[in-house]
Parts: structure tokens; C-alpha cells; sequence
């Protein structure tokens, strides 16, 4: 079975690839490979501050903060996909990476679904990293003229379920589906955009749904 992972990307501060991983048991986890050792070092991502913490045992003479740093900078934006394990040339040896092992839960998998598809190629830029900022411009274009939202506002909805709303909309619009997400769906949707940037997918729109919500 693929893993979820980002493109890896090469780091200019050390000899080392790094990739961002959907962790089974629910969250964002960076990982980064010496290539001049074949040393690993894996790293959850706070989901508050988006910081990285070390998963297990981590060297940081090898994986000093700088280079966790430039990794997170690096793979900020990137999108999740369905990948194969990375195979890497150490000293001419082929090493195949192993992939972090997490206890397997019953968390909704949307990185194959045809929204977050649809989301992901539409806001995609030419560096393959998302444009959080034109997301969030066509979705508060759709906030702001639609009626249902206008609604919600009027009956004191709650920011989440306006979110929802806007979510469950666009992503089905995007994908040219008339079938609706399940709220757990687009709940998981959400989060999985958020782990792609940790500085907050949807900060614009969740500021104009409160603005709006602060009118009434």
C-alpha cells in the first residue's frame, strides 16, 4: 500500500532529502534523510504552533534545528499524494526508506478522494505548492454572495459550521459532484489542507466568517 507523503524536496543546509508523511494515527510527520550517511531523523508536527518535535531518537548533531527549520520551510504548501517508499543512493548503496510505523485507526482518508483532488490541482501553482491565498479569495467570493451563509450568520450559526458549509460546497462544486461530503468527511478534509500549511489553510476565511458572525 502507498503512503501519504509530499514530494521530497533536496535541503541546501545539509546533505538531505525531507518529505512531510500523514501519520496513520492522525497528524503530520516530517521525516529527513542524510544522504551522505543514511541516517533518518522523524519528526511529529505540532498541530498549534507547527513546530517539530522528535518522534523517537533523534541526533542533533546530524539534524540540527536549522536544517529541521529550512525542511519545514521547504515542504510547507507541498500537498499530500499517494507515494511508493523513497529509495535512496548512499555511498552507492540502494537503501530502501522505511516508513514510520503507527498503530492504524479508523481516521477518514480524503488525500484520494476526488475534493481534495479537485481542491489541489485548482489552487495548485506552478511549484507545485498550494495557493492558500486564491483558495481562500474563491471561497470568501462564495461566503459573501451566498444566501444559505447569509442565513447562518442570521440565525447565530457557529464559525465551524459556516466553515463547513463553505467547505462542503466549493469541494463538491470543484469536483463537479452532486453527492455532499459527510461532515466527518469535510471535517477531514479540513484537516488534511491544514497539514499541508501549518500557518493555517483557512486563516483568511475563518477571519471574514467571524467578521460577518461579529456584525449581527
Amino acid at each position: 500500500m502507498n503512503v501519504i507523503r509530499t514530494t521530497a524536496v533536496e535541503l541546501l543546509t545539509i546533505p538531505a532529502i525531507a518529505y512531510k508523511q500523514k501519520l496513520a494515527s492522525g497528524g503530520c510527520g516530517l521525516r529527513i534523510l542524510r544522504l551522505d550517511q543514511g541516517e533518518v531523523g522523524v519528526f511529529t508536527i505540532n498541530k498549534r504552533d507547527g513546530e517539530a518535535v522528535p518522534y523517537g531518537k533523534v541526533d542533533i548533531n546530524l539534524f540540527p534545528d536549522f536544517a529541521v527549520d529550512e525542511a519545514l520551510e521547504m515542504t510547507n504548501g507541498l500537498p499530500y499524494s499517494s507515494r511508493g517508499k523513497i529509495c535512496v543512493s548512499v555511498f552507492s548503496d540502494s537503501k530502501e526508506e522505511d516508513e514510520v510505523t503507527e498503530e492504524e485507526t479508523n481516521a477518514i482518508d480524503m488525500v484520494g478522494s476526488d475534493e481534495y483532488t479537485a481542491i489541489i490541482d485548482r489552487y495548485s501553482d506552478e511549484t507545485g505548492k498550494m495557493n492558500y491565498q486564491l483558495m481562500n479569495k474563491d471561497f470568501i467570493q462564495f461566503a459573501a454572495k451566498s444566501s444559505t451563509v447569509s442565513k447562518m450568520v442570521g440565525e447565530r450559526a457557529s464559525e465551524g459550521d459556516i466553515l463547513l458549509h463553505v467547505l462542503k460546497n466549493r469541494a463538491g462544486h470543484l469536483a463537479n459532484k452532486r453527492e455532499s461530503l459527510s461532515d466527518d468527511e469535510v471535517k477531514a478534509l479540513i484537516e488534511t489542507l491544514e497539514e499541508i500549511d501549518t500557518r493555517g489553510a483557512f486563516k483568511e476565511l475563518k477571519a471574514h466568517i467571524r467578521r460577518l458572525l461579529a456584525r449581527r
